[in-house]
């Protein structure tokens, strides 16, 4: 039996209806709270602030149009500075929290001019080309927001880059009005040229509470060291003069001083050591017979010869930079840019970031009661360290001083490793020049891991003509315990190969593939008979290597598998003289190539010999019948940016049986042709990427007085 009911179009008859006046006062109820929602939904997505909306541009109107503010005589001024803020002191990390990028959010100022009851700017200057430049380098940055609420360090619109233009009183109170100021938190500022007459202190003289100070000539007595950071004064030829690199090496003068406001003390000095040393030494003064203006200021004066301001720098080794009325000097850059090797005079100054750059491989610093001695100091430094600092300082210019974006961003990457320390770059990051790399290729070598030792290696024997020696060759090859195959590559189409019956017996498999051209990259070719890993490259007359001296090289690649790791090195050298690379074959403590004709490598190099060498190396050597193993040494370490390994005591490779015919490194033009092949790569790849080493990888017992027969390689040889 089922209950009925009766329904109507409101509903079950047996719930009772509600009173009109009760729903009208439940949906007014609901409507309020639904609009409640709604509100507080929009308001999550909303701008949080007005000054958010106020992305900071000058290509919205000129500084002209920026907004006036006036300032009370009676604004607050910020305290002077506490010289004991540290970043967990002064600074709240808490505002910068976690993102994934690991990258501080930085907040510009809206731009405003800053006026006193008067209607006087608080600059003279006002927006500075330079400060311009700055701030739109950093809004074009991954640092910069223009949310507020998301910024984690805020740079004011303020320029006070040169204080001789501020009002520094005045200058304070702007700052202080600033809406998230709060005692100067988790702001920065920017100032190259501290201090003023007479006493030019070496940082802002602005009050300026907590804030950080990216200053350019701080002193150990107003650094605060982990908190400031230490910045260059920016040279403005940087932008106007252009000076092409170059080779590293001895200039026509060993020292030069250019700087024109020297005291009259130092410039004595320097004028002692010019008449003690004559032409090495270099000293330059402004020039007093020419009329002043911008063309004066790139001139420099001795004895009535002019010389051009900076281009002169590059014809020296080392170019002094003595402390002025400040500490930190425009001269530096200047020095930096030219490739020339600063030797700094500035007792307490703290080096334009010094907190992550070694400046002990791009200059010399030297007390500056010591400046009677410099000549003597520099001339003890060795020639190819003198080289390495040339180029080191080229590439500071290039990387952090050449431009007011560069300075700005170098700041702000060193805040933010500060405050992420787990994702901090590392000292080589900060110091080592970029190798040059293809971004097409990406080597998939697993540089950690060492690969297992089963596989074994594969060697390949490049030959022509010289049956016997071949013969020999395979025949020693075949001791080695870790050989897995042997591939033959007959590159001779004028005759075929011997029977099969009469080659060698060897206990792994044995491979003859004939080439379609006499060409040496031939060798380099990635075969899809090489199955292992591991190549050995070598030639049909290297019969001399010992089994033991192979099993040491591939357990050494195996340990360095993205390497070259081969036996007789080879060097190469700057030749000053005629300006140019050379090829060194003689005994040196020095290596960066090892051949070929004997050496193990990743088979990964065959395929970017083959397919991803750059320019026309590959057709040259081939034309050329020389030099194969010399773009396949660029390769490898332009690749890795590692050098090669030399392994055993063997300097070079004796073949009882060549001859002047038929052996290429007898041929009278062999070693010039070297010397072309270097400097040709060179150009090719658009730098020297071969590496210098000074030492080799022997076995651990040696030399050592030990039964031989305990030792694991017993017969190394000594040549």
């Amino acid at each position: 039996m089922y209950a009925t009911g009766k329904y109507s179009s409101r509903g079950p008859a047996l719930i009772p209806r509600m009173k009109t006046k009760h729903r009208i006062y439940y949906i007014a109820l609901f409507s309020v709270v639904l609009l409640g929602l709604i509100a507080t939904g929009m308001f999550q997505f909303w701008p949080h602030s007005i000054e958010s909306s106020a992305e900071w541009t000058l290509e919205k109107g000129s500084v002209h149009d920026a907004p006036l503010i006036r300032l009370p005589a009676s604004s607050p001024i910020p305290e002077r500075g506490d010289l004991s803020c540290r970043m967990h002191t002064c600074f709240d990390v808490y505002r910068c929290g976690y993102n994934p990028k690991n990258k501080i959010k930085v907040y510009i100022y809206a731009l405003q001019r800053f006026v006193d009851e008067f209607g006087v700017p608080i600059s003279s200057t006002g927006l500075s080309r330079e400060y311009n430049d700055l701030l739109s380098a950093i809004s074009d940055s991954d640092f910069y927001t223009d949310d507020v609420t998301r910024a984690c360090l805020f740079i004011p619109s303020i320029d006070v880059l040169n204080q001789n233009s501020l009002r520094i009183r005045e200058t304070a109170q702007a700052l202080a009005m600033l809406p998230r100021w709060d005692k100067g938190m988790n702001h920065l500022l920017f100032n190259m040229l501290p201090g003023g007459p007479p006493d030019y202190n070496t940082a802002l003289d602005v009050p300026r509470d907590r804030a950080l100070l990216a200053g350019g000539g701080f002193s150990t007595w107003t650094y605060r060291q982990g908190y400031d950071v230490s910045i260059p004064v920016y040279s403005p030829l940087s932008a106007d003069v252009v000076l092409p690199e170059r080779q590293p090496g001895p200039r026509h003068y060993f020292i030069l001083s250019s700087q024109t406001a020297i005291h009259r003390e130092y410039r004595a000095e320097l004028e002692r050591l010019k008449e003690e040393n004559g032409e090495a030494l270099l000293l330059l003064d402004k020039c007093s017979n020419l009329s002043q203006g911008a063309a004066s200021a790139r001139k420099r004066c001795y004895k009535g010869q002019v010389y051009d301001y900076p281009q002169i720098l590059q014809e020296s080794s080392f170019c002094v930079v003595l402390r002025g009325a400040r500490l930190g000097q425009a001269a530096l850059s200047d020095v930096l840019q030219a490739g020339c090797v600063p030797v700094i005079l500035a007792d307490s100054y703290i080096l334009p970031f010094s907190e992550v750059l070694d400046w002990k491989r791009a200059s010399v610093v030297i007390p500056e009661e010591k400046l009677s001695e410099m000549y003597t100091i520099l001339k003890s430094i060795p020639h190819r360290q003198v080289e390495e600092m040339q180029r080191q300082a080229r590439w500071f210019w290039e990387a952090y001083f050449s431009s007011m974006k560069a300075i700005g961003l170098t700041t702000l990457q060193i805040i933010n490793d500060r405050i992420y320390p787990y994702a901090a770059r590392t000292y080589e990051q900060w110091n080592n020049p970029p190798v040059v790399k293809w971004s097409s290729v990406n080597s998939p070598l697993f540089l950690p891991l060492i690969p297992p030792r089963a596989p074994g290696f594969t060697a390949v024997v490049l030959t022509y003509d010289r049956i016997e020696s071949l013969f020999r060759v395979i025949t020693e090859i075949s001791k080695v315990p870790s050989l897995a195959k042997l591939l033959i590559v007959w590159n001779n189409q004028n005759k075929s190969p011997p029977e099969e019956s009469l080659w060698p017996k060897v206990g792994v498999p044995l491979k003859v593939v004939r080439t379609k051209e006499n060409k040496l990259s031939n060798r380099f070719f990635p075969y899809d008979e090489i199955e292992t890993e591991s190549v050995l490259a070598i030639d049909d007359d290297i019969i001399m290597l010992t089994s033991d001296e192979l099993q040491f090289g591939y357990e050494v690649w195996r340990e360095f598998p993205d390497r070259l790791v081969g036996y007789p090195g080879r060097l190469h050298l700057w030749d000053h003289e005629m300006g140019k690379w050379k090829y060194e074959s003689e005994w040196t403590n020095e290596v960066s190539m090892v051949l070929t004709g004997a050496a193990f490598y990743h088979k990964y190099f065959n395929y970017l010999y083959t397919y991803k060498m750059p320019g026309d190396i590959k057709n040259w050597v081939d034309a050329h019948m020389n030099c194969e193993d010399i773009a396949m040494n660029f390769l490898v370490a332009n690749i890795t940016g590692k050098a090669p390994i030399k392994v055993t005591p063997r300097k070079k490779f004796k073949c009882p049986e060549c001859t002047a015919i038929d052996g290429l490194s007898l041929d009278q033009t062999h070693m010039v042709e070297r010397s072309e092949c270097i400097n040709k790569f060179a150009s090719v790849f658009g730098t020297m990427p071969l590496k210098v080493v000074e030492h080799r990888a022997d076995p651990v017992l040696y030399k050592d007085d030990f039964p031989e027969k305990l030792k694991s390689f017993p017969n190394i040889g000594s040549l």
